[in-house]
């Protein structure tokens, strides 16, 4: 039996029918990771040994009728700004290259609850900033269907590890994009749920007031269902929202019959890739024919989302990673002369390019005299941007568009113009501002063969409406499109089917420190990271 080709709730339905131990699983996964990282470098972090023990005690709770959800058993990853208690940390940064947390995100305690199994911590752009997974201390990780070119991100180790078949679904975490963005550019399905939906302790802050955390997976199913599992009220978490309904699989029914869809004209305009363009329509006209009303409409304020966001994301950044000064823990610089010299050299060589850019920017509209020509400024129209989006659902139950302007770029080009980096976010960003939900899902491939996703946009709390399209894009298409990438095939051969779409379709709604580090411990980590600028 193939497990790798099986969804996450096809896996779980066969660990629970006792026709495959999570042990199994679990070697599976390892196995196939540790023969695709060279080439991928998804994760920062493979701990082995742990696997395999939380893989007895798992099956154990499934085995006594403790365990009995539909991922109980199933192996995920959790990129690596989320917190677990004694596993190392690092944001993808020298500075937290030493860093063991004394607790764990409650995102994750909760998918530890559901009796996931935790094999490693995805790579990621560093502390969350960028969108190619290029910026980490630990060198790029690659897009699984062509490694010439990057996975997107920050997500982009969690999108890779989906796609090359590391894992069965893992966590990501959206502050602009991030899980939609390389989702899409690899293939897989990422949803970034309503701000407070899912709680952010344990996460290592970037934007505060935009970050959220959220699955990526193989399939639709796979994806609420993960959605389920990690949802909660926190009260260690000020910004969490107590939902009357988390009930998110139950969304998983082909029936989008009179539901009114949007297309901005703003999305669809110049700058979109005209074969991105192309499979958005096609993806529109699937869902029109399966009952939809789409219809085109004016979003206004488009242009004015990429400067706010990145006016705003950059003054909480700066805030938010003060606390990384070499004090209490992380890096510390090895030769100083006092305390401001010990601050100055551990943030100089521990922070990359990147960080640092945002950290100034930050650090510039916050300073007196500028802090109301732009970070007021920048607040100001995330609310006319909020407005916008209201407006829009008053007469549609859910936005569509494109989650990229192109395909994957190729590695290497976008650090070379940091702005036209972040014009890469441009559809990806008003949602994060807005606090609305938004997911990906795989449309089809350009030319090159690379993948590209189409964006859904739902209501505040209307993560429901979001699955229910997506579900219904999925089975009308029979997951033409959400096939794994086979990198042994020559860089980016597509094979395998990702579970069985008509057997999935029909049962709709029915999903039913020992640690090996694989690379935080390998003696040529240093010489693979070598990012400081």
């Amino acid at each position: 039996m193939d497990l790798l080709h099986l969804t996450a709730i096809e896996l779980g339905r066969k660990i629970k029918t006792r026709e495959v131990s999570v042990t199994e699983a679990v070697k599976a996964v390892l196995e196939q990771a540790k023969e695709m990282e060279p080439e991928i470098n998804s994760y920062v972090t493979l701990d082995e040994a742990g696997a395999l023990m939380q893989a007895e005690a798992v099956q154990k709770r499934i085995d006594s009728g403790e365990l009995t959800g539909p991922l109980a058993g199933v192996p995920a990853a959790v990129k690596d700004n989320m917190c677990i208690e004694g596993k190392l940390t690092t944001c993808s940064s020298k500075i937290l290259s030493n860093f063991h947390p004394a607790f764990t995100a409650e995102a994750v305690k909760n998918l530890q609850k559901a009796g996931a199994v935790i094999i490693g911590k995805t790579n990621m752009d560093e502390f969350a900033m960028g969108s190619t997974t290029e910026t980490s201390y630990y060198g790029p990780t690659k897009n699984p269907h062509n490694l010439m070119h990057v996975p997107g991100g920050s997500s982009g180790g969690s999108c890779a590890a989906v796609a090359a078949q590391e894992c069965w679904y893992a966590l990501g975490s959206d502050t602009g994009g991030s899980i939609r963005q390389p989702s899409s550019f690899c293939g897989v399905v990422g949803l970034k749920p309503t701000y407070g939906t899912v709680s952010r302790y344990g996460l290592i802050a970037y934007g505060s007031s935009l970050d959220q955390i959220g699955p990526v997976a193989r399939d639709v199913s796979d994806c609420a269902a993960v959605l389920e599992a990690i949802a909660s009220h926190d009260e260690k978490d000020s910004t969490s929202i107590q939902r009357k309904d988390y009930d998110f699989t139950s969304a998983l029914a082909r029936d989008v019959k009179g539901m009114k869809i949007g297309i901005p004209r703003d999305y669809m305009r110049e700058g979109l890739n005209p074969e991105v363009a192309d499979a958005v329509w096609k993806a529109a006209r699937v869902l029109e024919e399966q009952g939809a009303v789409i219809e085109e409409f004016d979003l206004s304020l488009v242009k004015y989302a990429i400067p706010a966001y990145y006016v705003i994301a950059s003054a909480e950044a700066s805030s938010n990673l003060e606390r990384f000064d070499g004090v209490k823990y992380g890096y510390r610089a090895a030769d100083y002369e006092g305390l401001h010299n010990m601050y100055k050299k551990t943030r100089s060589e521990g922070f990359g390019a990147e960080v640092k850019r945002r950290i100034m920017l930050g650090s510039f509209v916050l300073s007196s005299g500028y802090y109301d020509a732009y970070y007021l400024k920048a607040l100001r129209v995330k609310a006319l941007i909020k407005q916008a989006f209201d407006r829009a659902f008053e007469s549609y139950d859910l936005i569509l568009g494109p989650a990229a302007p192109t395909t994957a770029p190729e590695l290497g080009k976008s650090l070379q113009d940091p702005l036209k980096m972040y014009l890469g976010d441009i559809y990806t960003i008003s949602v994060n501002l807005a606090g609305l939900p938004g997911m990906s899902v795989p449309i089809g491939r350009d030319r090159k063969g690379l993948p590209v996703g189409m964006q859904l946009i739902g209501n505040s709390f209307q993560e429901k409406t979001l699955i229910r399209a997506a579900y219904t894009y999925e089975c009308a298409t029979e997951k033409q499109f959400e096939v794994s990438a086979d990198v042994r095939a020559g860089a980016g051969m597509a094979v395998g089917q990702a579970g069985d779409c008509g057997r999935a379709c029909r049962q709709t709604g029915d999903p039913g420190d020992s640690a090996f580090q694989a690379k935080s411990e390998m003696p040529d980590v240093q010489a693979k990271s070598g990012r400081e600028a």
